[in-house]
């Protein structure tokens, strides 16, 4: 996607914007932003494309520099967002990482039973895309906090075993986009129970070549 597509995009008017509270005059100067210019949203806001074409798998890249999460189908973006990553001393792993486990509400089960909404579990030993609190830097127990209509969009989106990479670099998703999913050999396996909790099994893929 270059950028002259993606301006046409924006200008078409198909990216719903989703603002914390945020008077009418701000969406539609927030949801003429190129998505190049992402960081110029604030804590808690995000962008989101519905539609395309729903064959595609849906996979998600976090950079923790830019505290951003960005969402495609295939290799088409349909999503940006803010997100608030693992604190000093809590840092959220780097890697690549696939949702073993989905459910509406969780509560944590290291942290008194903190509430996780739209929980999508990335690791067996706490580490999870959820809804939450974002403040604008890395303030979370290691998990990735995401705006909270945000996390019901993209719980929605994704299906078990979909990738997500979680990496320190600043990226921009319109000169680096996601690798295709079908060149990942997954090394999960699970079963999904009628409660919807999974067997545990190993959540990280492997890249393999085109």
């Amino acid at each position: 996607m270059n950028i002259r597509n993606c301006r046409a995009w924006l200008a078409a008017g198909a990216l719903a914007l989703c603002l914390p509270a945020a008077p009418a005059f701000a969406q539609e100067a927030i949801a003429q932003f190129d998505i190049a210019s992402s960081q110029a949203l604030k804590p808690g806001q995000f962008v989101w494309k519905d539609g395309g074409d729903t064959s595609e798998p849906v996979t998600v890249t976090v950079s923790i520099p830019l505290q951003r999460a960005y969402v495609f189908r295939g290799s088409t973006l349909i999503g940006v967002s803010t997100v608030s990553t693992g604190k000093p001393g809590h840092e959220t792993p780097t890697g690549e990482f696939e949702i073993l486990q989905k459910k509406v509400m969780h509560k944590s089960n290291l942290y008194d039973d903190a509430p996780m909404p739209f929980m999508q579990r990335l690791t067996w030993d706490g580490i999870a895309l959820h809804a939450g609190n974002i403040p604008g830097r890395p303030a979370s127990h290691g998990c990735v906090r995401l705006p909270s209509a945000f996390a019901k969009k993209l719980f929605a989106a994704t299906e078990m075993g979909a990738l997500v990479s979680i990496n320190n670099d600043p990226y921009d998703p319109l000169s680096a986009p996601p690798l295709p999913a079908e060149n990942f050999e997954s090394s999960m396996s699970g079963t999904v129970t009628a409660s919807q909790d999974v067997v545990p099994g190993r959540g990280i893929r492997t890249a393999t070549a085109p």
